[in-house]
């Protein structure tokens, strides 16, 4: 099907959709006045992305790149670590483009550790992921780039050491978004890379309007797949390449996005791999070692027409808290972003239409998302980063604008979303390029502040003033029997009536890592009635009578 047909239908789906079910929609909930703003100076923020531009339109320019919220210190607070592009042929720098780590301050600003760290990879960079991969209690940090990744080991005084070569984790391919998880339950974090496409730097091929002179980014269909790469830890500092013995290999995907996660409840966590025009992967975890491809059998690996679309971002979330997680995909301009609710019977359904998502979404290109519950109003809302490919689009004669606002979608608590972006403060009603996000309370203040990157400019540090209106809990995991950090741990608390579950993942939505704390809104109840840990060791740990309003630290085992 081509895609002008592909988009007729689409549009014929959403006209049916309005007609069904109203042009207004739900009327949006009553709840707290939360203001983005964009606070990124005055925290001390003045790292800019670099993508390394010329005008010859290498694609890597395309991607932009990510961030991580974490705390590499271990003082409590999250910092803030960038990812950068490099120069590329004909582009003149007048420095040298580094990624960089910023460490909070404690009190709303942020200071570059970045030399002091040792973190300032030069290399084309994308993606991050964070997690304690030889278990001595302090976060590493892993660093995807279009050449050799880097792998840094965190020693616990400030500094990291680069031990990629020596863990034998280089990925020497075009590598995009990563995360770690403990597949087999050994106690040791696995690593998860995905890898794009097969593009070389010296035959950059010539896309566009030739007629007319005019140059364009090309599109994924003109470059083969690569294999994404899943590498098991070996529990020494380093790793095997099991992707074929594990059920992995698999050269149709040109990959972006990546998230692990539980998605039917057994324990082992499970893959989704969002790719860039070709049909998305979902891996169940056999929990034997290997993994089975299930993604067009359980509904999640094409558009509800069954086209395959140009997957970028992907996050799993349980925003109707019925204990299963849904899982949603951001796509290209004009196919709409995917919602898919978790049936709790091992498949999914494309509920895009029905969520009210779809109409809105079509016009955007989106790359990073998030469940995260911006009002504390105890059910996840929707957080979608946009922005086009091409600067030139009227010259092309496409339609739509290069920088494009982020998109919010509030939770009404009914099944659909009603996006509320607009009336959100000044942070949400800038148009910029944007790619990455990641998520933490970085004030300390009780509500879920944001980071987006943005391509070849500043990022925006958006502080969320509002959401703390309501009641929360955040919640610290320290796990005994494996990574302390507790990746992959479930916790699911319950306030009245209302229950709801996370998971600690490392590395979803797009290139990036949000902050491993789990943040809880409540609403207005003023406890929890019980919280219930489901640890990696298979350990499940129940606690009761919580009051809100604080950061809780548990201990596998122990706080009963």
């Amino acid at each position: 099907m081509n895609k002008q047909k592909r988009s007729i239908n689409i549009l014929i789906l959403l006209l049916i959709t309005i007609v069904v079910q109203g042009v207004i929609g739900p009327p949006v909930k009553a709840g707290t006045d939360v203001q983005f703003v964009d606070v990124t100076q005055e925290a001390g923020i003045h790292w800019k992305h670099t993508d390394g531009r010329s005008g010859q339109k290498y694609f890597m320019e395309t991607l932009g790149s990510g961030a991580a919220f974490f705390d590499y210190d271990a003082d409590g607070d999250p910092d803030l670590y960038f990812v950068n592009g490099a120069p590329l042929p004909g582009y003149v720098a007048e420095e040298t483009p580094t990624n960089c780590l910023y460490q909070n301050n404690g009190d709303g600003t942020f200071t570059d550790v970045t030399e002091i760290a040792g973190v300032g990879d030069t290399g084309y960079g994308h993606g991050c992921a964070v997690g304690d991969y030889n278990n001595d209690g302090q976060l590493d940090l892993y660093v995807t780039n279009y050449g050799t990744n880097r792998l840094y080991r965190n020693n616990g005084d400030g500094t990291f050491t680069d031990v990629a070569e020596i863990a034998g984790v280089t990925e020497p391919r075009w590598s995009s978004s990563c995360a770690f998880a403990d597949y087999d339950h050994d106690g040791n974090l696995d690593l998860y890379v995905v890898n794009y496409i097969v593009f070389d730097i010296d035959e950059n091929p010539w896309c566009g309007l030739k007629e007319k002179g005019i140059r364009a980014y090309c599109e994924p269909d003109n470059f083969p797949a690569q294999s994404d790469t899943l590498f098991r830890n070996n529990g020494d500092g380093t790793f095997t390449d099991v992707t074929k013995s594990a059920g992995i290999y698999n050269t149709t995907g040109k990959g972006l996005g990546v998230v692990w996660g539980d998605y039917n409840n057994d324990g082992a966590p499970d893959i989704y791999v969002a790719n860039d025009s070709t049909e998305n992967l979902f891996y169940h975890n056999n929990d034997d070692g290997t993994f089975e491809e299930v993604g067009f059998m359980i509904g999640v690996a094409l558009s509800e027409d069954g086209a395959a679309e140009n997957g970028m971002g992907t996050a799993f979330g349980d925003w109707n808290n019925d204990g299963w997680f849904d899982l949603t995909v951001t796509n290209y301009a004009l196919q709409t972003n995917t919602l898919y609710h978790n049936d709790a019977d091992g498949f999914f359904t494309d509920t895009t239409a029905t969520t009210k998502t779809a109409q809105v979404t079509y016009p955007y290109l989106g790359w990073a998302t998030a469940f995260i519950d911006y009002d504390n109003d105890g059910y996840q809302d929707l957080f979608v980063a946009n922005g086009h490919l091409h600067e030139n689009l009227a010259e092309l004669g496409q339609q739509g604008t290069y920088g494009q606002r982020n998109l919010f979608f509030r939770n009404n608590y009914d099944g659909t979303f009603t996006e509320v972006s607009e009336t959100l403060g000044p942070g949400m009603k800038l148009e910029d390029v944007s790619r990455g996000a990641t998520f933490a309370d970085y004030d300390a203040d009780g509500d879920i502040d944001i980071v987006v990157t943005n391509s070849n400019t500043a990022p925006r540090l958006l502080r969320n003033d509002g959401g703390n209106e309501k009641n929360w809990l955040q919640i610290r995991l320290i796990a005994t029997k494996g990574s302390t950090e507790a990746i992959g741990a479930r916790v699911d608390i319950k306030t009245g009536d209302l229950t709801q579950t996370r998971e600690v993942r490392s590395g979803d939505g797009y290139l990036s890592q949000q902050d491993l704390t789990l943040h809880f809104g409540i609403g207005d109840y003023e406890q929890v009635d019980s919280i219930e840990v489901r640890w990696q060791s298979g350990v499940k740990q129940l606690i009761k009578s919580v009051l809100a309003n604080q950061v809780l630290s548990l201990e596998e085992g122990k706080n009963e």
